[in-house]
């Protein structure tokens, strides 16, 4: 009898442990989660002293308000700017990113954004400032 009583008690607690593996991978994650329309900006070919303000799109596609904590440009001539407040699950934003069109040559330059939702975004813009044609 104590041999039956064991193994149905080992055989219920075995089911139980499958049972709660199931659901922790049937889960959905919760919290925020910022998504992009693009992580690049192409300038293309641009003169200089041209307006060098572009947007960044993004949407919290989380279930929980997203907090951007940091912007930061890979140097000086490129200056990012984000929205302060949290932003709501399903809204829509926009991180505007100066670049210093002063400085001929190419762009590859890039702006790290940190938010709550977890790693750093890495985001990219690339072109070439030429002399104007004047």
């Amino acid at each position: 009898m104590k041999l039956i009583f064991s193994f149905l008690l080992t055989f219920s607690l075995g089911l139980g442990l499958l049972s709660a593996q199931d659901n922790a991978d049937s889960t959905e994650t919760s919290g925020p989660e910022i998504t992009f329309e693009s992580t690049t900006i192409d300038y293309g070919t641009i003169e200089r002293g041209a307006n060098g303000v572009r947007v960044f799109k993004f949407t919290n596609t989380g279930t929980e308000p997203l907090i951007i904590t940091n912007t930061r440009g890979s140097c000086g001539c490129t200056v990012p700017k984000h929205p302060k407040d949290p932003i709501l699950p399903g809204q829509t934003e926009e991180i505007e990113v100066k670049y210093d069109t002063n400085r001929l040559g190419k762009i590859n330059k890039s702006v790290t954004v940190s938010t709550n939702a977890g790693n750093p975004v890495r985001l990219q813009i690339k072109g070439e400032v030429t002399k104007s044609s004047e």
